[in-house]
């Protein structure tokens, strides 16, 4: 089916597939709700998404690390409910994405959006994960790799292959070429070394897992025989070894809203008690 554009562009709610009906182009709050406050010194409000596992896998490892003032509290902000077009959340995050943070561990709360931002904030803050100082130049390329990378796989591939009203060869064939280079440039630097910055498991690994490890593991859009993941050996080897770090397995379930073994919200240790991990 072929389609011209008309001369200008007019929002149509109806199109644009199964988030159509959350997407607009125009930003701000539709409706007042004030946000849920807990008791430690770190409020997230997500969702289990890979950008919202991000957060919370950090989280847990810093815990795991023995960093105690990294306690945190995860609220739900179901995105398929609009939640993340709330006036509190709106107020954290004016672009209405998951996830974001209110920082209190200090004097004024200090709020906080944009994935990439929360993990180097959080990772200063505790001195964590950042990697050697000769390590550093490395580990903040390959954080902002995945800043500029995922939007192909999730917002192009995935959306295409998955989300879309119906499918379509071309967007399909473009964003699969261009998923399968990402995927290729991962495999070659894990061929060279054992995590993305060398030696050290960084805020980049923490950073890059949630979208490429799970994609790898099978995890993603139902499309791992498409893509041929298992060919990519060496984003196999890394996506299983982190895949079987315990704050991975605490961290990837946190804010998820279906499935089994998932934790909703998150307000202590002893929230994973009752799941099998």
């Amino acid at each position: 089916m072929s389609y011209t554009p008309p001369e200008k562009w007019t929002w149509d709610a109806e199109n644009g597939g199964r988030w159509a009906s959350l997407n607009r182009p125009i930003a701000g709050s539709t409706h007042e709700a004030e946000l849920p406050r807990g008791d430690h010194p770190f409020q997230l409000y997500s969702m289990g998404t890979p950008n919202g596992q991000k957060v919370t896998i950090l989280f847990e490892e810093l815990l795991a690390a023995g960093h105690s003032d990294a306690e945190y509290d995860a609220w739900m902000i179901n995105i398929g409910d609009g939640d993340q077009f709330g006036s509190g959340f709106v107020g954290l995050n004016p672009n209405s994405k998951i996830p974001a943070l209110l920082d209190c561990s200090g004097p004024k709360p200090v709020r906080l959006f944009e994935s990439g931002a929360i993990l180097m904030h959080l990772a200063e803050r505790f001195h964590a994960f950042l990697g050697a100082p000769a390590e550093r130049p490395e580990m903040l390329s390959w954080l902002f790799w995945q800043m500029g990378s995922a939007p192909y796989l999730g917002g192009g591939f995935g959306h295409f292959y998955a989300y879309a009203p119906e499918p379509m060869e071309y967007p399909i064939n473009r964003y699969a070429m261009e998923t399968k280079r990402q995927l290729d440039v991962l495999n070659r630097r894990l061929g060279e070394t054992r995590y993305l910055t060398g030696d050290s498991y960084t805020i980049a690994d923490i950073a890059v897992w949630p979208w490429y490890g799970n994609l790898a593991l099978g995890r993603s859009y139902d499309a791992a025989t498409f893509l041929d993941v298992e060919s990519y050996e060496n984003v196999q080897r890394w996506a299983k070894e982190l895949d079987a770090r315990e704050a991975v397995k605490r961290g990837r379930i946190v804010n998820k809203s279906s499935g089994e073994n998932t934790l909703r919200e998150r307000h202590a240790a002893s929230d994973f008690d009752a799941l099998s991990l």
